[in-house]
């Protein structure tokens, strides 16, 4: 192994260069790539200067591939847009506000509503089946609610 690293070629370093990127395609995250941009360089400098050593080399590529996953975090962090929707992950948050109609009464503080195709959960004040309810928030997937009217003709 020694004897391997004290005769790299540019071309060890390039193919390492591809190797990585090509893991990175096939991993999840953006970590590879930077050590395979940092092989890459360190590739091209070996063109241009066959005569460095191979400690040289090591170190190199070491601060190549330190420096620019530094300066790529720090970019994500100063660049990240924001969101214009805060709560697309967070479905059951979207909710908070509207009005819906019971489906179930609300019995011992849990009954339940329709929402679209789906029937959630929600905890308030006892309340019979049809009446319009608003959604005051949200605790994990249950439904905090508040009686608006209590319409049992719908």
């Amino acid at each position: 192994m020694e004897s391997f690293v004290m005769h790299l070629e540019f071309w060890h370093w390039l193919t390492l260069a591809v190797v990585l990127i090509i893991l990175e395609m096939l991993s999840p995250g953006v970590f590879l790539m930077w050590l395979g941009i940092a092989a890459g360089i360190v590739g091209i400098v070996m063109i241009i200067s066959p005569d460095l050593s191979w400690q040289m080399q090591l170190v190199i590529f070491a601060l190549l591939s330190v420096s620019s996953i530094i300066v790529w975090r720090w970019t994500q962090s100063y660049f990240t847009p924001e969101s214009d929707n805060l709560k697309l992950n967070r479905r059951a948050e979207q909710y908070i506000g509207r009005t819906f109609y019971l489906v179930e009464p609300i019995i011992n503080g849990m009954g339940k509503i329709k929402v679209d195709d789906s029937t959630w959960k929600v905890r308030g004040k006892d309340a019979p089946v049809g009446t319009q309810i608003s959604i005051t928030g949200v605790d994990g997937v249950i439904f905090e609610v508040q009686v608006i009217s209590e319409d049992s003709a719908r």
